[in-house]
């Protein structure tokens, strides 16, 4: 069944400090992914951005929306921006995998929504990403390319997609995570907890993170 328009309230892309906060696992002492990978439409936000929104847009005076045409209002899910401010605390890399039909549209939604990263300046959300890869066609493609710009092994990679198709990125060694209702904290640690299961990071019991 076709997705519809999200009208579920979000807070925005001005994160706050405390907001910024990473999900646990970027702090548990265990290894991370090297690179955090995301598709845009219902895993950053909740909208097909090629269905959706009509051009041209502008941002809110906050910067924490944009608006289309027809006045509508578009933004992250809620803990969205506090992660991709995490992440960049972190210095994992980020990127973006999507399979849109308006890469023109969708970047300029990036630019104009900003995030307060953690040392509590406002930048734009388009600047949290380290390597970008949106047009349509297989993902293969897209992780191809992300590989060959970053350098990194595919099993470094860690990626976040709400389409079981694209779980095909698989064949080249990345850990793809489904995502059912957009990116959060609790999903950012269960793709965390799959990666390392898959490269035999886990703690076992009785030991510390330090004896790893």
């Amino acid at each position: 069944m076709p997705k519809k328009l999200s009208k579920t309230p979000t807070s925005g892309s001005i994160a706050s400090h405390e907001s910024a906060t990473g999900p646990e696992t970027f702090n548990d002492g265990l290894p991370l992914p090297r690179m955090m990978v995301f598709d845009l439409d219902y895993t950053l936000w909740p909208f097909w951005v090629d269905t959706h929104v009509t051009g041209p847009l502008k941002a809110t005076p906050q910067n924490d929306a944009v608006k289309d045409r027809y006045n509508e209002s578009f933004a992250f899910y809620s803990e969205v921006p506090g992660i991709l401010a995490a992440l960049r605390e972190k210095d994992i890399k980020v990127g973006a995998a999507s399979r849109t039909s308006a890469p023109d549209l969708a970047r300029e939604t990036l630019r104009l929504l900003h995030i307060v990263d953690v040392d509590g300046k406002k930048k734009k959300s388009i600047d949290f990403f380290d390597h970008m890869e949106i047009y349509p066609g297989s993902k293969i493609t897209h992780f191809n390319k992300l590989q060959k710009a970053t350098g990194l092994n595919y099993e470094d990679m860690l990626f976040f997609d709400d389409e079981t198709r694209n779980r095909n990125v698989e064949t080249l060694g990345v850990t793809m995570y489904l995502v059912r209702d957009g990116v959060n904290k609790a999903e950012i640690n269960n793709g965390v907890k799959e990666w390392r299961k898959r490269h035999g990071h886990v703690k076992p019991a009785g030991t510390t993170s330090k004896e790893l």
